[in-house]
């Protein structure tokens, strides 16, 4: 069953086409993610479909009575309202009256406080998590996503992802990790040179599908060129007047020169600004405590940094990663014990706070401001114009105001004004949050071959794997605990310990209890013990269908995949329970 339709959609601003005459659909089910570089259209075009801009073309055709949840990349909720009302702010109570446990069910999943909090006392991460409830607390059949995972801890991502799988809502989403998109979507549209081009699959299949596109116009084009220098030469051979010419010709040559004109060469940055040299002292910290009142970040920290570690730093909102970093760059004290810095280590920090330039002042003055020439090494050097170019600014470009930049174009003027100071220790917090996958590829690169130290936050966990060799994991508490591998590793580390933890306790309920006096079965114990072979039989069945349910991705409300939920943890229990007395009882048959 279609949802919704694209027909013929163009969108301009001012002289700059995003996008032309693209069209689609969203089926029943489909769960679509949208990849393109920055300022290609993404945001503008779901901002479309959710009617908050209007195309310069072309329709957007919903099905009737469709209920539709968006999440907005920059959520805005109504002045002084509570949690509670937030989430249900867009809600039509008439036909999608308020469930208070099933509202109260879905924010303590997604980790939010109590629904009578105001929530202009929020956290940035707590704010995206109400937006995500009040887009999907309504059961809406589409969800419309702009970057879902932005400013989230890996728990909440994790949990939305699972969410996302189990459930048949159909979903358009605008997302730039990777994991997400690969286990999440089912189809894969891609943004370039204007057009909309579809690939049936997940994330894996589209970048095969896209190589195998790019390679097969690479070889059309050569084709169209060489044809175009034949009928160049036909052209120059004949007369001016040109009257005694085929006109179809004539007209086929001023085809092919347009069609050669596509330009297949993709713009990507180039990051090879060179770090400074660095000694064989790092870092060193030695019984590191800290804290704010009652809360404990720090708690005899120990650890020596070696030349070339790449370390991730992970743990749930609030649990003090931001304070950590900064106090290694000695931006925030520390209460007692000893942290020690080595004299050649030169930080670089990319903060998720962004650039802290004047906003009035052009992108050229903030790299200009900091250095005339930018070291390459090995001697290179080169002009902050020709540096500029390399993360994507045109002359042009450098003549724009910084405030007049869009989350992409700030990130990449962001990271140029760090890299550009020679660094050889990194500090990245949330470095994925608005850079496009292409971007995000070509930075992991650099950071694999770069020589210094690298320290990552991120919940992005395809550039934790990517980037990471060893993970500090920040358990609240002033804990920091050190894994060594990358966040895929942990991850599973952490389920196996959760597995071997159960394992004693199952197999200790399995064991029967043997008395050193077998009794004789009463004849009301016999009536027992032939019924709860009938109730383990059903118990049984009633848990083999809530786990075809789960299995299924079948939609339900969130307040129905709760109960089912809270119901199969209810009929293990009760298998356990009553195996265990089956057992005792057939000890005395």
């Amino acid at each position: 069953m279609n949802y919704l339709s694209i027909e013929n959609l163009s969108k301009s601003y001012g002289d700059r086409l995003l996008f032309a005459d693209i069209a689609f659909g969203v089926d029943e089910g489909e769960k679509i993610g949208i990849v393109a570089r920055n300022g290609t259209g993404k945001s503008t075009l779901l901002r479309i479909l959710a009617g908050e801009e209007s195309p310069d073309d072309g329709k957007v055709v919903y099905r009737r009575d469709l209920r539709v949840g968006y999440l907005p990349q920059e959520p805005v909720f109504a002045p002084g309202i509570t949690v509670g009302e937030a989430a249900v702010e867009n809600l039509d109570q008439d036909n999608h009256p308020t469930d208070a446990d099933a509202m109260q069910r879905l924010l303590t999943s997604l980790g939010l406080p109590d629904p009578s909090m105001r929530v202009d006392k929020l956290s940035g991460g707590q704010r995206k998590k109400l937006a995500i409830a009040r887009a999907i607390i309504g059961d809406p059949e589409l969800l419309i996503l702009d970057e879902p995972t932005n400013h989230l801890d890996i728990s909440t991502i994790e949990w939305l992802e699972g969410y996302l799988k189990r459930s048949r809502v159909a979903i358009l989403m605008v997302t730039h990790d990777r994991y997400f998109l690969d286990r999440v979507c089912n189809k894969i549209i891609e943004l370039d040179n204007r057009q909309a081009y579809v690939v049936e699959g997940n994330y894996a299949m589209y970048l095969r599908r896209r190589a195998e596109r790019i390679e097969a116009m690479t070889a059309e084009l050569a084709k169209v060129k060489n044809t175009l220098r034949r009928e160049q030469e036909w052209m120059n051979r004949q007369p001016q007047a040109r009257a005694g010419k085929a006109k179809f010709r004539i007209d086929s040559f001023h085809e092919l020169k347009a069609r050669s004109r596509v330009d297949l060469r993709e713009r990507n940055i180039v990051l090879d600004a060179s770090s400074s040299r660095i000694g064989s002292k790092i870092f060193e910290a030695e019984g590191v405590c800290k804290r704010f009142g009652d809360k404990v970040i720090l708690d005899e920290f120990t650890y020596t940094f070696a030349r070339g570690e790449k370390i991730g730093l992970v743990g749930e909102n609030g649990v003090g990663k931001s304070t950590f970093i900064k106090m290694l760059q000695g931006i925030e004290p520390f209460d007692s014990g000893r942290w020690d810095i080595g004299e050649t280590v030169r930080f670089g920090y990319y903060s998720q706070d962004g650039i802290s330039f004047d906003e009035n002042k052009k992108v050229i003055d903030a790299v200009t401001e900091i250095a005339d020439d930018i070291e390459l090494g090995e001697g290179r050097s080169i002009a902050p114009m020709q540096y500029l170019q390399r993360f994507l600014f045109s002359v042009p470009d450098q003549q724009k105001y910084i405030h007049t930049l869009s989350g992409g174009e700030r990130c990449r003027l962001h990271l140029a004004t760090v890299l550009m100071r020679q660094p050889n220790f990194l500090i990245l917090d949330e470095p994925t949050n608005d850079l496009d996958i292409i971007t995000l590829g070509i930075l992991e690169e650099y950071l694999a071959e770069f020589k210094g130290c690298v320290l990552v936050v991120s919940h992005d966990r395809y550039f934790l794997d990517n980037i990471a060799d060893h993970i500090f994991v920040m358990e609240g508490g002033g804990v920091v605990k050190d894994f060594p591998g990358n966040y895929s590793e942990y991850r599973a580390f952490v389920a196996q310990q959760a597995r071997e933890k159960e394992a004693p306790k199952k197999a200790e309920a399995a064991k029967p209890r043997r008395q050193e006096r077998p009794e004789r079965m009463t004849f009301k114990e016999r009536r027992e013990f032939e019924a709860l072979g009938n109730e383990i039989a059903a118990l049984e069945e009633e848990k083999e269908a809530l786990e075809a349910f789960f299995n299924s991705g079948e939609s339900a409300a969130p307040e129905e995949f709760e109960a089912k939920s809270r119901r199969y943890n209810e009929v293990k229990g009760l298998i356990d329970e009553k195996e265990l007395r089956w057992l005792e009882l057939s000890e005395k048959e």
